[in-house]
């Protein structure tokens, strides 16, 4: 049933020029915007909703997770029956939308069920029972489902996090998890949560993008996607940082899969989520600590251990504190190639941010050094951004030079131009700067070569 309508805002934006030169501000417009068939649950919902489930069970009827087509078409006699019995009438349109509304509750994830479903959809955020809303096309709006109660969000955040062995309550009212596709979730609960449970999903393309899909969408040109292959290939260290929801961790995966099949890869992350497709592949998870507050194994643990699997490439999700310390000494011996992300805004703030994050692991080490360490250990920085059109583009690659006095020298490859506004629309490219980095000479000794034109230099 299709649940969702377009529904079109006007595309007219004035010349971005004629703004300029009147000194007014370039505004974009309103984004394209979904409405969806609205169905709040009626006051007799959760009593046909339970009897539905008690029958089901008397009957020994089994309808397994997930398979929604299925347990529709088992559902609905059932539902049928019990609203004869309870005397409810209601139309056509109304009792598909209910069959909807109790699959869903059954066999999914209640209300936000088909925004899971749609697949321009890429986040579902649950504000309490009353306001849920999506980030579609990189623009967030309201959608027109709700839940029943905090005990309805409940049911929901319990069927997520039971299949992992996870639990919240109010002695560990936060959790991430990820649903069966790998989706990350993020739970927060009352007390901590003052609007009632909140549950934060970002979703995962359902098949694996590559450098390709990137090169479509605008995200990334030819001359990149060159370059950055022959950067794994030839073993640099590489950071990809940026904001919030920019794409650093699909841009993580894409890179990975340049890596040689015949190489021992160890990825170490908070939740699982990078796909690698090569074979030889150890995935560790970190684990938060139990009920009594033990047991946690944090990202710095899995970076020391990993030291000791032989590993010829580590790959870590997300550095956020003093785990960025180990990561940069294994760098620095031997474990060359590695590759990780990091939340910044741009390539300079990336080195600072990595200084901080050294000095959380607790060592009494002088900024020199540290500078020191970074620069000798980091050889390539990838920004990646999500733009106000809510487009995600890699806007700078900055190759790190080394250390001149106290200062580590970054030397621009690639630099994104925005050119303007077109249809409501970032027009810009992401341009060589004519400069023919250092490491094409890492790239020769592994019989690599690019030609010139990558660098916007004349062939």
């Amino acid at each position: 049933m299709g649940l969702f309508k377009r529904q079109h805002t006007s595309d007219a934006l004035t010349d971005p020029n004629t703004l300029l030169q009147r000194g007014q501000s370039l505004t974009l417009p309103e984004p394209e915007t979904f409405v969806m068939d609205t169905f709040d649950p009626p006051p007799y919902y959760q009593r046909v909703r339970e009897a539905v489930q008690q029958r089901l069970l008397e009957r020994k009827i089994e309808v397994r997770l997930g398979e929604m087509e299925e347990g529709r078409r088992l559902i609905q006699p059932i539902l049928d029956e019990v609203l004869a019995e309870e005397g409810i009438i209601a139309t056509r349109r109304d009792k598909e939308r209910l069959l909807n509304m109790v699959a869903a509750d059954i066999l999914g994830y209640g209300p936000i069920q088909p925004l899971l479903d749609d697949p321009d959809i890429t986040e579902v955020m649950v504000n309490g029972p009353k306001h849920v809303y999506v980030e579609r096309k990189g623009k967030l709006m309201k959608a027109p489902v709700r839940f029943v109660d905090d005990d309805h969000v409940m049911r929901i955040v319990e069927r997520i996090v039971a299949p992992l062995g996870r639990r919240v309550d109010e002695s560990s009212p936060m959790v991430d998890a990820r649903l069966p596709d790998g989706s990350r979730v993020n739970i927060i609960i009352p007390p901590l949560a003052l609007n009632g449970p909140c549950i934060t999903i970002r979703k995962f393309f359902r098949r694996r993008l590559s450098m390709d899909d990137l090169i479509r969408f605008g995200s990334v040109t030819p001359e990149f996607a060159k370059f950055a292959e022959a950067a794994v290939k030839a073993r640099l260290n590489i950071i990809v940082s940026g904001g919030t929801g920019s794409g650093k961790t699909t841009l993580l995966n894409i890179l990975s899969g340049f890596i040689p099949d015949d190489e021992r890869i160890v990825t170490i992350e908070d939740a699982a989520e990078l796909q690698l497709q090569q074979e030889h592949v150890v995935r560790l998870e970190a684990r938060p600590p139990n009920i009594e507050g033990k047991g946690a194994i944090r990202i710095r643990d899995l970076v020391i251990n990993a030291l000791r699997m032989r590993p010829d490439r580590i790959v870590v999700g997300e550095v956020r504190g003093g785990e960025a310390l180990d990561m940069l000494q294994a760098m620095n011996t031997g474990h060359d190639g590695s590759l990780t992300t990091l939340h910044s805004n741009g390539p300079r703030d990336t080195l600072a941010r990595l200084e901080t994050m050294v000095l959380m692991a607790g060592m009494d080490l002088p900024l020199r050094a540290i500078r020191q360490q970074i620069s000798s250990a980091v050889d390539l920085i990838i920004h990646v951004s999500r733009l106000r059109d809510g487009s995600r583009k890699v806007v700078a690659v900055s190759e790190v030079l080394g250390m001149e006095g106290d200062t580590i020298l970054l030397q621009d490859i690639f630099t994104f131009d925005i050119e303007g506004f077109r249809e409501g629309k970032v027009v810009g490219r992401l341009r060589p700067t004519g400069i023919r980095p250092r490491v094409v000479e890492r790239m020769a000794e592994h019989n690599i070569h690019l030609g010139p034109e990558i660098f916007g230099l004349p062939v």
